[in-house]
């Protein structure tokens, strides 16, 4: 374990200790925060979001942006019918 410690410390450039620190801070938040099991609605929406992307069936930030302003200005834009 020491050689993996000492190879992943040389690569990232940093000295051990901060190396280990990380790695306790990890280890505390995973076992603080348990990973949890997704079910399987979870799962199947995972599924046809990626399904969906693959597709190229999806917008950019960028263009939803785009899309909410110009429905903002569209409403903004409307005369008031007394």
């Amino acid at each position: 374990m020491l050689k993996q410690v000492e190879k992943t410390r040389r690569e990232e450039q940093r000295t051990r200790s901060e190396l280990v620190r990380e790695a306790l801070r990890t280890y505390i938040s995973i076992r603080r925060f348990p990973e949890e099991t997704p079910t399987a609605a979870e799962l199947r929406a995972v599924r046809l979001g990626r399904d969906a992307y693959e597709r190229g069936d999806y917008v950019t930030l960028d263009e939803l942006r785009r899309q909410e302003a110009l429905a903002g200005r569209t409403r903004r834009s409307r005369a008031k019918i007394s």
